[in-house]
């Protein structure tokens, strides 16, 4: 069986995305989270570019990692400098890591116009610095930057900077797609000539390093594998410079579910989507639900056709299970679903329907009426679910809504002050009252709080968790339909909510009732479980 090591470095290449900035302690967090996935190698970062870096190497040798290495990673010596003077080689050695990798270039462009120096010397550079490192005991990865592009000016001279790099002690050579514009059949062509060039070598290792710029950095990565490659490096959710880099979030199930190739085991890979949800909520990026595998909506079904088949047969529109990498299935109700999306949504929220009931078809027309206004279901969860039993005759009330009042006051540069005045009716019982908050939708929900927590003790649990507004129809200008989603929690699950109208805070004030209904209703019905 092939052997593949992953090596990532979403730390330091995936840190270079536009809008991701690491701690010292988010890239101390991240590291554990690989290390738990079972990787191979974890490329800390640069500790000669910043101080960051350097403060990472330190605070990871407190970190007992079970699977995972921890690699420096920086450049050749400087042209012209001895080896043992060159401030970033010393800063590598200093880092203490067990392995380091270091780059050089491979493309004549970049030796003359980058480096400004002739291609002997860079030759001399990479030689230089590969054996220096490995004379200090360390695991010496040789990343040749931009290979690709440098094997289709000058093949000769290309290959020349592996095998200087090979002799002087480098244990993997790195073919690495710099500037993202190689395709799949030219990485296939360039890695069976590189082969050819090594066949009298013995223990010649090849890894691929693929950025995303046509889009097929997976793609390139996988045809490596097939071409011998042993060493992928890549990072978490495809980060890094520019379209960024090959994404390890589809790259491992590939090679395990599709090409029987185990970089990690099956119980790691069943970690993979909460990994990648973890490394996004720390990159403070909103995490792709259209992503290959650990995406939400990678396993979900909308169309009414497509449902009614999942029922009878996962494998009709599945490539795999969603268990296997940690993901869920997901059926979801809009208006293109049958009765078999609305049944297996039912039976999700244990509700039993049978497809005969009259009150089915009578909820699917509901729904598209509903979705023809604007609403939609399909991250709104709670609010279809008060719709689902409020038609099979649950209450779920819980208060009816006599009126509201919100007041907005700006005075000259002053703040703007919010007030809003509620009134609700709880069973016989009318509540009226005020509070203020920083803007109408916040005032409106301090009102409806302090209205209803003296009848709803539970109430103090449940909180708004996300806020967002949609214009439907921007033509329209100032009168356009708005659809307000609200996300909320009690602690323990986290429901949706949404409501729409040409106003606002109308259509706010229906997603935060739907919210605070949903959330009584769950406290009810663990009360009554508890009893």
């Amino acid at each position: 069986m092939t052997k593949v090591e992953i090596y990532d470095t979403t730390l330091r290449d995936g840190s270079q995305a536009e809008g991701i900035n690491f701690s010292v302690y988010d890239k101390v967090q991240i590291a554990e989270k690989l290390d738990e996935l079972g990787f191979h190698y974890i490329e800390g970062g640069w500790p000669g570019s910043n101080p960051k870096d350097a403060n990472f190497f330190k605070e990871i040798k407190r970190v007992n990692l079970r699977t995972a290495k921890i690699s420096a990673f920086g450049s050749t010596r400087k042209a012209g400098v001895k080896v043992e003077e060159d401030h970033n080689i010393r800063l590598l050695l200093e880092a203490e890591t067990p392995v380091v990798t270091i780059f050089g270039k491979s493309w004549v462009l970049h030796v003359r116009e980058a480096l400004k120096t002739t291609l002997d010397e860079n030759l001399k550079m990479i030689e230089d610095s590969v054996s220096f490192l490995a004379r200090e005991g360390r695991e010496v990865i040789f990343d040749a930057e931009h290979f690709f592009d440098g094997f289709k000016d000058d093949p000769d001279y290309a290959l020349r900077t592996l095998q200087v790099a090979y002799e002087a002690g480098a244990q993997v050579l790195v073919l690495c797609d710099t500037n993202g514009g190689t395709l799949p059949f030219e990485v296939e062509e360039i890695f069976r000539k590189v082969w050819e060039f090594f066949a009298s070598r013995q223990g010649v290792r090849l890894g691929i390093h693929a950025h995303n710029d046509g889009g097929v950095a997976v793609a390139n990565t996988l045809v490596a594998v097939r071409m011998g490659a042993t060493h992928i490096q890549g990072t978490m959710n495809g980060y890094g410079e520019r379209c960024g880099n090959a994404n390890l979030c589809t790259i491992i199930p590939n090679l395990k579910l599709k090409m029987d190739i185990h970089p990690v085991s099956d119980d790691n890979l069943r970690k993979l989507f909460d990994a990648s949800h973890f490394v996004s909520e720390i990159a403070n990026m909103k995490h792709d639900d259209y992503q290959p595998y650990v995406g939400r909506s990678a396993f979900a079904h909308k169309g009414g056709i497509h449902a009614s088949a999942m029922l009878r047969h996962p494998r009709t529109y599945e490539h795999v299970s969603p268990e296997l990498v940690g993901n869920e299935r997901r059926i979801l109700v809009s208006e293109q679903a049958g009765k078999s999306n609305l049944i297996y949504r039912a039976e999700e929220m244990g509700v039993k329907l049978d497809a005969r009931d009259p009150r089915v078809a009578a909820l699917i027309q509901k729904i598209k009426e509903a979705e023809n206004e604007g609403y939609q279901f399909e991250g709104a969860d709670a609010s279809f679910e008060i719709l689902l039993r409020e038609t099979l005759g649950e209450m779920m009330k819980f208060f009816d809504l006599e009126g509201f009042r919100v007041i907005v006051e700006k005075r000259g540069e002053g703040d703007t002050t919010t007030e809003a005045t509620i009134k609700v009716r709880v069973d016989s019982e009318i509540v009226h009252t005020a509070a203020e908050g920083d803007g109408p939708v916040h005032a409106l929900d301090n009102a409806l709080r302090k209205a209803l927590q003296r009848i709803y003790p539970s109430l103090e649990k449940i909180r708004l968790a996300d806020y967002k507004v949609r214009v439907l129809s921007e033509k329209e200008g100032t009168a356009a339909r708005i659809r307000v989603l609200i996300q909320s929690t009690d602690g323990e699950k986290t429901w949706g909510t949404v409501g729409v109208s040409t106003d606002i805070i109308e259509a706010s004030w229906e997603a935060l009732a739907d919210s605070i209904r949903y959330g009584l209703w769950r406290e009810r019905r663990k009360e009554k479980a508890h009893e």
